[in-house]
């Protein structure tokens, strides 16, 4: 569940919605941008709470391609990885939208239960986890048969559920119980998750990061880390190795679950973004305005830095070089040099920006405004550095934003 940080405040406009789409993208600017081959096909969608809608950006022509209505206020949004699909999670419908990204059409809604916020979606794109926050439940979705195949208990008011990149493991954020949960993921039908553990001690649990073990063996256990949004502190807990991988015989302790340690952030941390290289996380402290890096090797807060007023999300450029937050209460984003330890620019966006995405070749940005009902356009390579190249219509209340590319079968 997300964190009450919605700031009640007038909704506007960036200036540059007043001028008509065709001049913003008209002149030489768009010249530079990159080609691509008639098959090929890239969207955003981004989740409207105030209108039960998703917005479908075509992030190849740059204009709005058209608007779905789904369930009743939308929340987080998934990607299937391997086929072309695209998941809306309802959280006042209790229910799943699937959205085909082909035809950009809904092709199904997946019943679930009370009040889900969040879905993440395993590796091989077969099944899907919804954190049920109503319920105290987790559901277990069949992609393939659009259904739900079964439901696991949970902590109080869990939020957020993350597969493993190995695939073998879920873990659960429960935020009223303050927890982390931890489950097997097996073959069986009848008990497709497992409870292996559970975690307490991180109060207002909301976001969790899972990170390979950096051995690079498939099965050799991943860490997971927890922003306790109540506090200034992330939970950090040791993922079970498999017994037959080279950790799991080397060190049979690390066949279990366990509890590294809590660190000590900034206050109200509420995302956690992951470095491609998995070598580094960094928080965003909501409350304290500022940025914490964490070493996922020695499980140790490498510094805090001030970032902008009341930071939201974060994402992190392909190279490792780059980490871009959206600044909820100064109206802008901020791009932090990782390298360097500095802010090197920041960019005006529209109300409240909150949810963030780079297109699949990272030359855009795209930052979701949940104040001003509009997606903020940032171009990332230019001679001029960081600019906003335009703002495009979504709808009210954002809540989240996803990318899909991929090339049409002939």
């Amino acid at each position: 569940m997300k964190p009450a940080r919605r700031l009640h405040a007038l909704s506007r406009r960036a200036l540059i919605l007043l001028l008509p789409l065709p001049l913003a993208l008209s002149g030489c600017g768009r010249n530079r941008f990159p080609s691509y081959p008639a098959s090929y096909h890239e969207f955003a969608y981004i989740s409207n709470g105030a209108a039960n809608t998703v917005t479908v950006l075509d992030l190849v022509d740059l204009l709005q391609d058209r608007v779905l209505q789904v369930g009743r206020q939308p929340t987080g949004l998934a990607v299937n990885p391997v086929r072309n699909e695209v998941y809306a999670v309802n959280a006042g419908s209790d229910s799943v939208t699937v959205i085909d990204a082909a035809t950009n059409r809904v092709a199904a809604t997946i019943d679930v239960h009370r009040t889900p916020y969040f879905i993440d979606v395993a590796p091989d794109g077969k099944r899907a986890y919804v954190a049920n926050s109503g319920s105290n439940t987790v559901s277990v979705l069949d992609l393939d048969k659009r259904r739900e195949i079964a439901v696991a208990a949970t902590g109080e008011g869990p939020g957020v559920a993350r597969v493993a990149p190995d695939n073998r493991t879920l873990v659960v954020s429960n935020r009223i119980a303050g927890s982390l949960s931890v489950y097997s993921i097996t073959d069986s039908r009848e008990h497709p998750l497992q409870l292996r553990e559970a975690f307490p001690g991180c109060t207002g649990a909301t976001d969790v990061a899972v990170v390979a073990n950096s051995a690079g063996e498939p099965k050799s256990g991943s860490k997971a880390f927890v922003a306790c949004s109540g506090t200034y502190q992330v939970m950090v807990v040791w993922l079970a190795a498999s017994a037959d991988s080279w950790r799991g015989k080397q060190e049979p302790s690390l066949q279990h679950d366990h509890l590294l340690c809590i660190l000590d952030v900034g206050k109200t941390p509420t995302h956690i973004a992951v470095k491609p290289d998995g070598g580094e996380v960094f928080t965003t402290n909501f409350g304290s305005d500022s940025i914490s890096e964490i070493s996922t090797w020695t499980n140790e807060v490498l510094g805090t830095y001030m970032i902008g007023s009341k930071p939201s999300r974060a994402v992190i450029s392909a190279d490792n070089s780059s980490l871009w937050v959206t600044n909820f209460g100064a109206d802008s984003a901020a791009m932090y040099s990782i390298d360097d330890g500095h802010v090197e620019a920041s960019v005006r966006t529209g109300s409240h920006p909150d949810s963030i995405a780079f297109s699949a070749d990272e030359h855009l940005l795209l930052i979701a405004d949940s104040g001003s009902a509009d997606v903020a356009v940032i171009r990332t390579q230019s001679k001029d550095g960081p600019t906003l190249f335009t703002m495009l219509p979504s709808g009210g209340h954002a809540n989240d934003i996803v990318v899909k590319s991929f090339h049409a079968k002939r």
